[in-house]
């Protein structure tokens, strides 16, 4: 039974230009799932916008009517941050139109946008943004909480290349944030997470890449891992920022260009991209091919946005995820231990841990020029749970804990806001480490009465 009484309803309604759906709406279930299988939540009311004053009115409504309320860009959010229960869910996932201006070298994209929507419109011109790694995540969640991909050691991380941003604010004023137009706004929006307001449309700067790329996969057997990691260490030491070097160890998923007999084993897979000359980048990667005996690799000249494609069959939506997550500023002997004991007991087929090589381009803004203040980070690694039956939820949780706890010790104290799980209010500052007091203060400026606050929530001063 919906806790909205029938004339909030019309009035809820009478506002807006897209749509409003009820818990009675035969459409209901679908729309209130994300991406994470383990949230399931109830809102009173979902207000799918067709345009910023449809997201103005809801904001208003919420606020006046005393209810919680979750923005939804794409969904992906581990925490479940895009629904909420009882309260109104803004979903922007029918505003995500995109302009690209190629003279300029310049995106406008709107809040609902996912990955593959922007790749596919910039890439058309040979154009890009460091964004993730999976298509169906959405641009907004992802460039607010700071962002990065395979092309942030050359340009940066997401919010790097960000230039403008139109917010609807807890007020429901809608303002032009940017580094001349409410700077310490802008300032917070880089990183902040949803927490200053619902942003409407991104402006970002452009880079050249592509259309095609080299990129790939070199799969080794997981009785090397020692000495592939630390190889690989050494490696990522010496590469230059055009190259992209991640690390991923988990079961091997039926590939093609893998053995029968390797299917299901676990292994070492190191995922490469690299964003300059192909003929060039051959010559650079041959050491990557020679850590070992490799069971298989399959690197190539493909699309750009094949690539950022490539990871989406293994992270579909409807899976239960639990994640934990470090940031390190190296790669010690120890963590190498941790990471091959506990990938020695994986709790089930789908869990893995990665480590992205950030570091080159993404070190070099200072720690408070936006609110992203882990400038230090050159890996981010994530332990990454993933499973389907409610009943190994125990099982893999705890494996997610144990691994983090042990490979607490070499961690560089920070970590990626995006990646915290909804039981981690507790590592809000150190997402934010000494940037968080400025937060607080811009916070109390635009939503002092923390309306937007079913995220990794920054108390206003």
């Amino acid at each position: 039974m919906n806790n909205l009484q029938a004339t909030q309803i019309k009035a809820l309604k009478a506002g807006i230009q897209g749509e409003v759906i009820l818990p009675e709406d035969a459409s209901f279930d679908t729309a209130r799932q994300v991406w994470n299988a383990m949230i399931d939540k109830h809102p009173a009311a979902i207000v799918r916008c067709a345009a910023t004053p449809d997201v103005v009115h809801a904001v208003n409504f919420a606020r006046e009517q005393g209810l919680r309320l979750a923005v939804r860009g794409g969904g992906h959010n581990i925490a479940g941050s895009a629904v909420c229960d009882d309260g109104i869910v803004i979903d922007l996932s029918q505003m995500k139109a995109a302009y690209i201006d190629t003279s300029n070298r310049r995106a406008s994209i709107e809040g609902g946008a996912t990955l593959a929507d922007f790749d596919a419109a910039a890439q058309v011109h040979g154009l890009a943004v460091p964004l993730g790694i999976n298509s169906t995540t959405g641009v907004a969640g992802l460039t607010l909480g700071a962002g990065f991909g395979w092309l942030s050691r050359k340009y940066g991380m997401t919010i790097d290349s960000l230039e403008s941003a139109e917010v609807v604010t807890a007020a429901g004023e809608v303002l032009r944030a940017s580094a001349t137009e409410h700077p310490d706004l802008f300032w917070a929006l880089r990183g902040g997470s949803g927490n200053f307001g619902v942003v409407t449309r991104f402006g970002f700067r452009l880079h050249p890449v592509g259309p095609n790329v080299l990129a790939g996969l070199i799969v080794y057997p997981f009785a090397e891992a020692k000495t592939v990691l630390q190889q690989y260490r050494e490696f990522t030491d010496q590469a230059p920022d055009e190259l992209s070097v991640w690390t991923v160890l988990r079961k091997a998923p039926p590939l093609p260009f893998l053995p029968e007999a390797v299917h299901g084993q676990e292994v070492v897979i190191l995922a490469l991209l690299y964003t300059g000359d192909p003929e060039q980048g051959k010559t650079l990667i041959a050491p990557l091919h020679a850590f070992g005996k490799p069971v298989g690799a399959h690197v190539g000249v493909m699309p750009y946005v094949d690539w950022q494609k490539a990871f989406d069959p293994l992270l579909t939506p409807g899976a239960r995820n639990y994640w934990k997550s470090h940031n390190f500023s190296k790669l010690e002997d120890g963590l190498l231990d941790a990471v091959i004991e506990y990938v020695g007991k994986l709790p089930s087929p789908q869990c893995e841990i990665f480590f992205a090589a950030i570091g080159g381009a993404t070190t070099r803004p200072a720690p408070d020029a936006m609110a992203y203040a882990h400038r230090d980070a050159r890996f981010v690694m994530n332990v990454h749970g993933r499973w389907d039956d409610p009943a190994d939820d125990a099982a893999c949780i705890r494996w997610a804990r144990d691994y983090f706890k042990a490979s607490a010790p070499f961690a560089s104290g920070g970590v990626y806001v995006n990646f915290l799980t909804a039981d981690e209010g507790e590592r809000v500052k150190a997402a934010y480490g000494q940037n968080y007091e400025r937060l607080a203060q811009v916070k109390r400026r635009y939503d002092p009465a923390n309306l937007f606050s079913t995220n990794q929530n920054i108390q206003p001063a």
